[in-house]
């Protein structure tokens, strides 16, 4: 069963979950899929005020808002999860794990009218990422495997796989384990060793200047 799946998962994920039943009884991570999961099938056979009025008692619930069209997969662990939210036309892979405050929302075109009802108007999200506390990823992007957004963070752009994402708007910091240099942080490194090849040369002619008038 997709419960004791989503059980087992998240006593693998969070070392303060004690035991199986403290994750059924607890976990409002555990309960929103469990809503999740009847209010999207309504969805899919048309039933759409039912299934909004379910994701609206699990919102009231648990403080967690998703949408009943989300396609969502397998063993989504939601952690603390007051404030998430998550659109309609979101997609969200498997072993995702989401903090609280996440927002998976519309892009700008969205709020301001300029896309339809039938487009996709939300993040994909792939196998394995996490993303972190307040974080939100805006708009029909797509962000990679195995990558981290941190909290804070706002996405606006697509991310390739293994990649650690930080900022306003989200840079890469990390590809595959690699540091990608900011080019500001390069042009200020630049800047502070041409000051001390200055201050080094200033010293000099200071030297020679004092040399010389002593010698006069």
């Amino acid at each position: 069963m997709e419960i004791i799946e989503l059980i087992n998962n998240i006593l693998l994920k969070d070392p303060a979950a004690k035991s199986g039943v403290e994750v059924f009884l607890c976990y409002p991570g555990l309960h929103v899929m469990i809503f999740h999961r009847l209010a999207n099938k309504l969805w899919r056979k048309n039933l759409k005020t039912l299934a909004r009025f379910i994701s609206q008692l699990a919102r009231f619930y648990t403080g967690i808002e998703i949408h009943p069209g989300a396609t969502i997969g397998r063993r989504l662990f939601i952690d603390h999860g007051m404030g998430v939210v998550i659109g309609e036309t979101t997609i969200i892979g498997n072993d995702v794990v989401l903090y609280q405050g996440v927002t998976l929302g519309a892009g700008s075109q969205a709020r301001m009218g300029q896309e339809t009802r039938d487009q996709k108007r939300h993040p994909t999200i792939n196998n394995n990422v996490v993303i972190g506390s307040g974080a939100e990823i805006q708009g029909d992007i797509t962000i990679g495997d195995n990558t981290i957004i941190a909290s804070g963070s706002i996405v606006l752009e697509n991310i390739p796989q293994n990649c650690v994402v930080v900022g306003i708007p989200g840079k890469i910091i990390y590809n595959n384990g690699n540091k990608i240099q900011d080019p500001k942080e390069r042009i200020i490194k630049e800047l502070e060793e041409r000051c001390e090849k200055l201050e080094f040369r200033i010293q000099e002619i200071e030297e020679k200047f004092c040399i010389k008038n002593k010698i006069d």
